[in-house]
């Protein structure tokens, strides 16, 4: 199929790697603009542009499609598809109805559960038992469109960086079997069924630990959280991540130290601190951490 695919995260790549691995024609690839990156903030192409560049595919980077002008040239690539993934631009009308299929969305949930800019995150942080991948058609509404094929996976105690990763090879292939039975005319897309959920997007002021909330509650926190931006709290007046812990039996004031190996009360139960991270340092076991930080049985956190 002759394809346009736009997406700009790593979450993207192996979507993008999975469709020129099968043959198909990718007539375009459309990303965010390079973006200032790192401490030095040196501009840097976007992980789907690397990918493209490797494979000598056209890379257009428009900071937006509601231009005429940028309609027209999307149209004039006389797509079949075009397969879309954590893009970052609404695709306007014109662009949706170019292609002879339309356009093909890959969504990191069980839709119409989580529309919206961070639905792995949220689906961890909610405490969801299972979440999955979608390959849907695109309309106008946000992640409204019906649903072409669908896989499932447990959330279990994985982080948001091992799901991330779980679904977006998992989506790829997903993609790739979607296109084949589209092209086929060997498939029926259904409308999403039951009540949406949204997934805003990621904020500061809502990274931080609330040591007041259950156990589990904070569990899910850190793990939708983890690796980046990363849940966090302060200890001696500094600001540590916590990357992963787990439930413990214990009980007492919320925040406070209950033993020398970082057990954490919390409103409900307790949480052992197991992999950290100290500002400007790079992540680290519990053990590693205690041997130049202080943290005694009685320490609160907060």
């Amino acid at each position: 199929m002759r394809l346009a695919f736009m997406g700009t995260p790593d979450f993207a790549v192996p979507t993008l790697g999975a469709l020129i691995a099968q043959g198909h024609d990718i007539a375009a690839v459309y990303t965010q603009p390079p973006r200032p990156k790192g401490r030095g903030l040196a501009t840097e192409i976007s992980p789907v542009a690397k990918l493209a560049q490797s494979n000598n595919i056209e890379i257009r980077d428009p900071v937006s499609l509601k231009g005429e002008s940028e309609q027209f040239a999307f149209a004039s690539l006389n797509l079949d598809a075009a397969v879309v993934v954590a893009y970052g631009l609404l695709l306007p009308k014109p662009i949706l109805d170019a292609p002879r299929l339309g356009c093909f969305n890959l969504h990191g949930s069980l839709l119409p559960r989580w529309r919206g800019a961070a639905p792995i995150q949220r689906a961890i942080m909610a405490g969801d038992a299972e979440t999955g991948v979608m390959a849907m058609r695109m309309e106008e509404g946000l992640d409204t469109g019906p649903v072409l094929m669908a896989e499932r996976v447990s959330v279990g105690r994985k982080t948001y960086g091992e799901l991330h990763d779980e679904l977006s090879h998992l989506g790829a292939d997903l993609m790739v079997r979607a296109l084949a039975a589209l092209d086929r005319g060997s498939i029926e897309v259904q409308p999403q069924q039951g009540e949406p959920t949204y997934a805003k997007k990621i904020l500061k002021e809502e990274t931080r630990i609330d040591w007041t909330k259950s156990a589990n509650e904070i569990d899910c926190h850190i793990r939708g959280l983890s690796p980046a931006p990363g849940a966090w709290t302060q200890a001696n007046g500094e600001r540590l991540k916590i990357l992963y812990a787990e439930p413990a039996k214990a009980s007492g004031t919320p925040g406070e130290m209950l033993d020398d190996k970082l057990t954490i009360a919390c409103g409900e139960g307790a949480l052992k601190l197991l992999r950290l991270q100290r500002a400007g340092k790079g992540p680290m076991s519990a053990e590693d951490l205690l041997r130049g930080f202080s943290l005694p049985r009685g320490t609160k956190l907060v």
